[in-house]
């Protein structure tokens, strides 16, 4: 019973969040201030060790995630290493109401259940560290481990609550109101550790954050 109750305040307090959020940037007036970037399409197919190649959006996707510039990419570094898939949401503005959703809403949909959260700091090139998620997912036998964050004008969040505080507070203070979704998802295979598929994720995370610059304007 108290784990029912925790599990509804939890969500009555993110649905009060995403509400109030949308009220408020629906109510702002003016002109919005539009940041240029590079649109996700040219991000680049070799990085580093890692080759890429396009996975395509389903239509039912594209529709559910609303106005914004998508990109999905499966990167390997060798045949014989899982792949990495690689997926970029970026919304220009979320005003109209299309907003960042985060992965745990969509998952468990796709018959992925968590089996493990937490949240690790990495380096970030040129100093300091970022916050990011981590989750461990199981479907039946079959693992996979999840990282993600949000990120704006430079600032890189793992919590969902933040970024939509981060939100309307860059509304009011710059008249912006763009963000990015960065994913990252590696199945874990039968012979290795979640170690092992960690440190192969922070491999390419820590090729890709010098790049999202480019295409999640500061």
């Amino acid at each position: 019973m108290i784990r029912q109750r925790q599990a509804w305040w939890r969500f009555a307090t993110v649905a009060a969040l995403l509400a109030g959020t949308g009220i408020f940037l629906r109510s702002r007036g003016g002109a919005e201030k539009l940041a240029a970037a590079q649109p996700p399409s040219s991000f680049p197919y070799q990085i580093g060790d890692w080759r890429g190649t396009e996975v395509r959006i389903p239509a039912w996707a594209l529709e559910v995630l609303g106005a914004g510039e998508f990109l999905e990419r499966s990167y390997g570094r060798t045949a014989a290493e899982p792949s990495i898939d690689f997926f970029l949401a970026y919304f220009p503005t979320q005003r109209a109401g299309s907003t960042m959703h985060s992965p745990q809403n969509c998952l468990p949909g796709a018959g992925w259940m968590p089996v493990e959260f937490s949240r690790i700091q990495l380096p970030r090139p040129g100093g300091g560290n970022v916050t990011i998620n981590h989750y461990v997912l199981a479907n039946g036998l079959d693992r996979m481990l999840v990282l993600y964050w949000y990120q704006a004008h430079g600032r890189v969040v793992a919590s969902e609550y933040w970024a939509k505080f981060y939100l309307v507070a860059d509304s009011i203070r710059t008249n912006r109101s763009d963000g990015a979704l960065v994913r990252l998802a590696t199945p874990i295979a039968r012979n290795e550790s979640i170690a092992t598929a960690e440190q192969r994720s922070t491999d390419f995370v820590q090729e890709v954050l010098p790049l999202l610059d480019h295409y999640i304007p500061r």
